[in-house]
């Protein structure tokens, strides 16, 4: 079956201080969900099983993020998250340690609902 992608959202993240890139990555997503409401799947009586969910992360260490830990994070849809070269790290000379920023974008899709649906005039 056609899909189309129906959202998409990005966020972004930091662990300041823990150098944690899954918790990072867990408050980019967070920051991404929280930029959206999505009244589609009631008002058209879709069921949010449908909904296929892509959640790329970027930081600039991804064998460090736990994807299925930050699958865990998603609410709705069947989620699959990969980690990709990206985000930030911010070096901080004075103690040793960095700063860690993602980014992620997070894609919705759903069957193509085209025909299923007239507008009445």
């Amino acid at each position: 079956m056609t899909e189309k992608r129906i959202i998409l959202e990005m966020g972004t993240g930091n662990d300041l201080y823990g150098q944690d890139y899954t918790k990072a990555a867990r408050r980019a997503v967070q920051d991404a969900l929280h930029h959206s409401s999505i009244t589609l799947f009631a008002k058209l009586g879709i069921d949010h099983t449908e909904m296929r969910v892509e959640v790329t992360i970027g930081v600039q260490e991804p064998d460090k993020v736990d994807c299925d830990l930050v699958a865990a994070d998603l609410p709705r849809g069947r989620a699959t998250v990969r980690a990709v070269f990206g985000g930030l790290d911010v070096d901080d000379h004075a103690d040793g340690s960095k700063h860690v920023v993602a980014s992620a974008a997070i894609e919705a899709w759903l069957p193509d609902q085209s025909g299923r649906y007239r507008l009445r005039s």
